[in-house]
């Protein structure tokens, strides 16, 4: 007997386990594959043939062995003669071993050809034990579907798998291929690269996740678990490696949808603007769940308003699109409304808050109309899910994600998945929506507090400008105030309140009012500022507990006197106003702040400057020069600059405001920003008179002259018996109750502005005199013959006015 027909009975599985015949050699010995024994007996059960694997197996040599019954070598015949003669296909016997043992193997017969001769094979038993139940493993490991298993050699050619083909009519795979001949290259590439690794190092692969394409269909991916060993040969050399790859498809999408479920908490409800929020919703949701997606908001959510109990397309328009890149069939627009839909049954589960999943057949079913089915549905789109956003009992919108192309359509699990993306999403709608409504109302507040952005008196015109804070920020309560003060001068204001939001506003309105109330007073500016520090101490008094250190303010109040041409200012804790010359030089004023509103104890102190008219004084709140990117320093430079730049003669104020605010802050500010520009005037020498009025009841009667003259030269003639007898009481008080010096002076614009000064800080009372009184008349005469009347204190004294108007000439 050759070899050939060793190997003829290794193939056809005459034994477990075998691995292959290597040869054959003198004396009649065969040398078959390593641990199974192989022997050729004749009719008689005489052994011919014994190989090397068999002398190993039971000491005996061929020489000790050949011509010799067989039964010699079996320990445990049976007591039945004949039966010891009939050899059996298979069975379990031990076997004499030479050093007198015994082994217990198991073997199986075969006949040889057409002869008489039959081939024994043997192995020892715990070893056919191990190999069956390793194949019975491996068959079972390749029936599983899920389950890809691969031998491949030491150049990695497949030697053999039960992979197939995804789809089925895909190129099967073969023994004898490459990874390169059945996957995309690069994930062969990749593939070949860690199965390598495996087969120089030894060291396993357990369940590494590997994405990998078939080469006929490299659009669709594949998750895979991967898990390769080395094989070796009985000496320990590589004799190829073995991958297992486990479908791990679910595993990996419940990873995928962890990681969509964290992005939607880490990058939606970041912003409070309600269309920055439904675009980071939609950014988010395209393409890592659907190929694109569309949030729809009701048109009263945009405004910061409820939605309607009844929300269908025609109250709804697109908020977000993404990918932004899409093309989008023509009903959906950014901003566009969305056409109403058709009731159906399909929709009353949406109406529960319940996530809706359509093939396209079934959207266009619920549609019934195909020219709206393609006015709304995208191009090659398979699979469309319709979700609520839901939140604290309204239904603000919706979000709708489409699948296209060759994408698997939604499933059940991510049904759920949307549900809770919805969920979230719609609550970060909703406090956007929310801050939407009560920062518009803010602002709306804000702007009614606030006086008119322009107005123009004879001491200077006014542009005031205001830039609600944005980003999330909520108004923190920054105003201006432009306050028409008698004699023709004017008050400028700018203030910042501590804090934000309505109480915010309100602190404002009531400084705001109260500043006007003080301004009337016509008290110098340091003055003023300390009483309203001492309003501000009462307002924090008053506040809730907890609530008493976010209560103050910082203030910079103005008075420019058009006569003088100067300009009296203190600040409580303010930046410096700026002063644009009508060269076009711009700096800084140099003031001395004292504290801000909220502190008491430190004075304020009142700074002079001189003002050319036509001059542009800037007043500001630190909105417009505290940034993020640069200090209030680095802001204040630039607002100089930009002053210089912009304030010029031939530009209106208001215009110049909104071009300063638009170029200086940020795009979405933190802080409120106000803005107040001056343009200053003044009243000519001509229009004025002056005269010094000694301590000399004689000058009642010269000053009834100046005044006749004064005002035949100014025609004004029909006020001459008025102006006398208002003139008369004035310098009448200043003489008797005064101190000198005292002057006399007449101011002519739209009004005609009669003033006596003493050095007494007395406080003149207006009373009405008895019959019998011989005097006390004089204030209430000045009272009724002038428009209005009042004093005012300053550091040498104090002045009395009054005013009348001056009807113009027909």
């Amino acid at each position: 007997m050759d070899t050939e027909t060793v190997k003829n009975a290794y193939s056809t599985g005459a034994f477990p386990g075998s691995t292959g015949v290597s040869g054959s050699g003198p004396s009649g010995r065969l040398y078959a594959c390593d641990g199974l024994a192989a022997a050729v007996l004749d009719d008689r059960g005489v052994v011919v043939r014994w190989t090397g694997t068999a002398e190993d197996l039971t000491g005996f040599r061929a020489e000790e062995v050949c011509g010799r019954p067989v039964q010699e070598l079996v320990a445990d015949l049976p007591d039945d003669p004949r039966g010891a003669r009939e050899m059996p296909a298979s069975g379990r016997v031990r076997l004499r071993h030479q050093r007198g043992d015994t082994i217990d193997v198991t073997f199986r017969t075969t006949e040889v050809g057409d002869s008489a001769e039959v081939l024994v094979l043997a192995a020892p038993t715990h070893h056919v034990a191990d190999q069956e139940q390793g194949a019975a493993l491996l068959r079972a490991l390749s029936a599983q579907n899920r389950i890809t298993i691969a031998v491949h050699d030491t150049d990695l050619i497949t030697v053999q798998t039960n992979a197939t083909p995804d789809p089925p009519d895909g190129p099967p795979v073969q023994p004898g291929t490459r990874l390169s001949d059945v996957l995309c290259a690069k994930d062969a590439e990749n593939l070949e690269a860690v199965l390598r690794q495996v087969l120089e190092t030894g060291a396993p692969v357990i369940r590494r996740t590997q994405e990998m394409s078939w080469r006929h269909d490299p659009a669709r991916r594949h998750a895979l678990a991967l898990s390769a060993f080395r094989l070796e040969d009985a000496r320990g050399r590589p004799t190829g490696v073995a991958a297992l790859y486990l479908d791990s498809a679910d595993d990996l999408r419940a990873r995928r949808h962890l990681d969509l479920a964290r992005e939607v908490a880490e990058q939606v409800g970041g912003s409070l603007d309600v269309v920055r929020t439904a675009q980071d919703l939609a950014d988010v949701l395209a393409p890592g769940f659907g190929d694109l997606a569309a949030v729809d908001l009701a048109h009263s959510v945009l405004d910061g308003e409820e939605p309607s109990k009844h929300l269908n397309g025609g109250n709804m328009g697109n908020a977000a699109l993404a990918p932004a890149t899409a093309v989008w069939p023509a009903g959906i627009k950014r901003g566009e409304c969305i056409p109403p839909l058709p009731d159906h049954p399909l929709w009353r589960s949406f109406l529960h808050g319940e996530p809706v999943v359509f093939s396209l057949d079934d959207f266009s079913a619920v549609i019934n109309d195909l020219q709206l089915v393609d006015y709304l549905v995208p191009k090659n789109t398979h699979s469309v899910m319709v979700a609520p956003l839901h939140a604290r009992g309204l239904t603000l919108g919706t979000i709708t994600a489409w699948r296209c192309g060759r994408s698997d359509p939604f499933t059940e699990d991510e049904a759920d998945l949307m549900k809770q993306i919805a969920s979230r999403g719609a609550l970060a709608i909703d406090n956007a929506r929310r801050y939407t409504r009560e920062h518009r109302a803010a602002v709306a507040l804000q702007q009614l507090l606030l006086p008119p952005a322009t107005t123009d008196t004879p001491a200077a015109e006014t542009a005031g400008a205001y830039l609600p804070a944005g980003g999330g920020a909520e108004i923190s309560g920054d105003w201006y105030d432009a306050i028409a003060l008698p004699s023709l001068r004017l008050a400028l204001v700018a203030g910042d309140v501590v804090g934000n939001g309505m109480p915010a506003n309100i602190t404002m309105g009531r400084l705001r009012a109260a500043i006007q109330t003080l301004a009337d007073l016509e008290l110098e500016p340091d003055e003023l500022l300390t009483r309203i520090a001492d309003l501000v101490q009462r307002l924090a008094a008053e506040a809730p507990p907890g609530d008493h250190d976010i209560v103050g303010a910082t203030c910079l109040y103005a008075v420019y006197d058009p006569v003088t041409k100067r300009c009296a200012m203190a600040s409580a804790g303010h930046p410096p106003p700026v002063l644009v010359r009508p060269d076009g030089t711009a700096e800084a004023v140099a003031i001395s702040p004292g504290p801000p509103l909220a502190v008491i104890g430190l004075p304020y102190e009142t700074t002079m400057i001189d003002v050319e008219p036509g001059s542009v004084l800037a007043l500001y709140t630190d909105g417009l020069v505290e940034r993020d990117d640069r200090d209030i320093g680095q802001g204040l430079r630039c607002l100089t600059e930009a002053l210089a730049a912009y304030c010029r003669p031939d530009r209106a104020l208001d215009e110049t405001g909104r071009a300063l605010l638009t170029d200086l802050a940020d795009q979405a500010p933190r802080d409120d920003a106000a803005l107040l520009l001056a343009r200053t005037r003044a009243v000519p020498a001509a229009d004025t008179a002056h005269w010094e009025i000694p301590a000399d009841p004689t000058a009642v009667s010269k000053a009834r002259e100046w005044i006749t003259r004064q005002l035949t030269l100014w025609g004004l003639d029909d006020l001459l018996f008025t102006t006398e007898l208002i003139v008369s009481e004035l310098v009448t008080n200043a003489i008797r109750y005064g101190r000198a010096p005292m002057d006399l002076r007449l101011i002519r614009h739209n009004v005609l502005v009669c003033e006596v000064t003493d050095s007494s800080s007395t406080q003149p009372r207006l009373r009405r005199a008895r019959t019998t009184d011989e005097g006390g008349r004089g204030l209430f005469l000045v009272a009724q013959l002038g428009g209005r009347w009042g004093c005012r204190h300053g550091q040498n004294g104090k002045t009395i006015w009054s005013e009348q108007a001056i009807e113009e000439s027909p």
